[in-house]
């Protein structure tokens, strides 16, 4: 015999055949009880129902099962249900503190260089209440993003490491921390990768520091599981987007931001060379030049010079940024640098100007800008302007660039905001589907259990079948459970709305005694 039905019409189990379907039919009906939809929608609500039939039958999925299932099944179940008993839902949550929350003295004692992000991971996750974790550490923010069952006993662990980690006490350290769960972590995370919560609005070095946090948090070495690891992937999508549908990375926001732009703007009519090509000189050493260097170093510039009167504050400044080579020099020298580089930006705290007609004439020799974003002004562009080859601007050059791209801004950040909206929905209902897991396992259980059950039942009738019919029945039975289980299982897999997740959930356990 080749063939189901020649092994059936063989040993006479037609019969068989037509009690397995039955029985898997009837194992698989609801227990008394009523479907409930709302309107024409197929959620599960309580507007309209319909009670359905009863089948009488001893395979009945609610009734007791045979007790001569294996120990293996039993344990199995034992264990399946002891889990989902009291079922609790991991809660992302992210502590850490930024260029808003405090100073650069108190980051840099929480700062973790990127080698180590791994290795604090994992000793975060060596917490009671911690599962997974990633760090995220730069210069102008320290976070810790984590997953918990518990999100008050995950905070105060975490927030204890990083009081020993740092040697600050957990009282001045609550001072400058954010701590942040579920919903709002997440949309914490989301507005930090898309540069809306940075220094700069729309700077793009940010969603670099996003990416690596994943890379390293998913690797073998890291400590993210799969709901963090989605996270920080969806935190990196959305940044993406972000950059690529709103054009926010473009126009600058600040002073300092709006000059560099402007030299962007002017470098090849003024000078004929583009931003890689441009050796930059910078008079100062405060926060304006520490922007200009923000937002020159991403242009790829040549090189970047400071002269301060504070060999201190220069230093300090350069240390802020160890990726990039700057050349560090004294206000004596003000006069040499400004000839041999192309562009010099002015913001010191000069009380009149320091560059002028007089002192420019006999040192340029090359086409030059010269760029004072300084109150009062440190140079007088009408004098400089008389001296040939030489392009000056003040800072109300700047304003109108500033004013469009304030405006501007605050529009794309409106639409930045839809977008993550989108994104921060999808992550939201991709965390609630996991709540179906540990019911489609236990229907795959049951399924399973009562499948052998029956073959247990018939084993006497089936025991003229070879090994290969017997293996055509065992093809046969789990076939027809696969298909009684696939419409309940893909149901639960395509509700997207937590509350239909919960209440289509809650039916399914009381419809099937789960």
């Amino acid at each position: 015999p080749e063939t189901c039905k020649d092994i059936l019409v063989m040993i006479g189990m037609r019969g068989l055949a037509a009690v397995l379907c039955i029985a898997s039919v009837a194992a698989f009906s609801p227990a008394p009880g009523i479907f409930r939809f709302k309107g024409a929608s197929s959620n599960l609500a309580m507007h309209k129902s319909i009670r359905l039939p009863v089948m009488r039958s001893a395979l009945r999925m609610d009734l007791e099962l045979d007790n001569r299932a294996t120990a293996t099944d039993d344990a199995l179940m034992q264990h399946a249900l002891k889990k989902d008993r009291k079922p609790v839902e991991s809660k992302v949550v992210v502590v850490g503190l930024s260029h808003k929350t405090t100073t650069v003295e108190v980051r840099e004692k929480l700062a973790v260089q990127e080698p180590r992000w791994q290795e604090v991971g994992r000793a975060l996750t060596e917490l009671s209440a911690v599962s997974e974790a990633a760090v995220l550490s730069t210069c102008n923010r320290f976070e810790i993003y984590f997953v918990t069952n518990d999100v008050h006993q995950g905070i105060r662990e975490v927030t204890e490491y990083l009081s020993r980690r740092s040697n600050l006490s957990i009282t001045e350290l609550r001072k400058h921390l954010f701590m942040l769960s579920e919903g709002e972590a997440v949309w914490h995370g989301l507005r930090v990768a898309s540069g809306l919560d940075s220094l700069v609005i729309g700077e793009g070095q940010i969603l670099s520091q996003i990416k690596r946090c994943y890379e390293l948090s998913t690797e073998k070495e890291g400590a993210a599981g799969k709901i963090l690891g989605r996270m920080l992937n969806t935190a990196v999508s959305a940044g993406k987007r972000v950059r690529s549908e709103t054009g926010i990375a473009r126009g600058g926001v600040s002073i300092s931001s709006a000059a560099v732009e402007l030299v962007e703007k002017r470098c090849i009519a003024d000078l004929g060379l583009d931003m890689s090509q441009l050796d930059i000189c910078i008079l100062g050493a405060g926060k304006m030049a520490r922007l200009l260097v923000q937002h020159l170093i991403p242009r790829n510039v040549k090189s970047i010079t400071i002269l301060n009167r504070s060999p201190e504050r220069s230093q300090e400044l350069a240390n802020s940024f160890p990726d990039f080579k700057i050349n560090l020099g004294s206000m004596e020298e003000m006069l040499p640098q400004v000839a041999k580089n192309h562009v010099t930006f002015a913001c010191t705290g000069a009380m009149e100007p320091i560059l002028f007609q007089a002192n420019l004439e006999p040192v340029i020799a090359k086409d030059t800008i010269l760029v004072d974003i300084s109150v009062p002004r440190n140079v007088d562009d009408v004098g400089a302007n008389l001296v040939p080859r030489v392009h000056a601007y003040n800072v109300d050059d700047l304003k109108a660039v500033v004013a469009s791209n304030q405006a501007r801004r605050r529009r794309l950040v409106l639409e930045a905001e839809d977008l993550l909206q989108d994104e921060m929905s999808t992550f939201a209902n991709w965390k609630h589907s996991l709540a179906t897991v540990p019911m489609i396992n236990k229907l795959q259980m049951r399924a399973e259990r009562i499948r052998k059950d029956e073959l247990r039942k018939a084993e006497k009738k089936l025991s003229g079948l070879s090994v290969s019919e017997r293996d055509v029945v065992d093809r046969l039975t789990k076939g027809i459970v696969a298909k009684l289980l696939h419409g309940p299982m893909s149901h639960l897999k395509t509700v997207d709305n937590a509350v239909d997740i919960n209440l289509t959930v809650k039916s399914l356990e009381a419809m099937f005694k789960l």
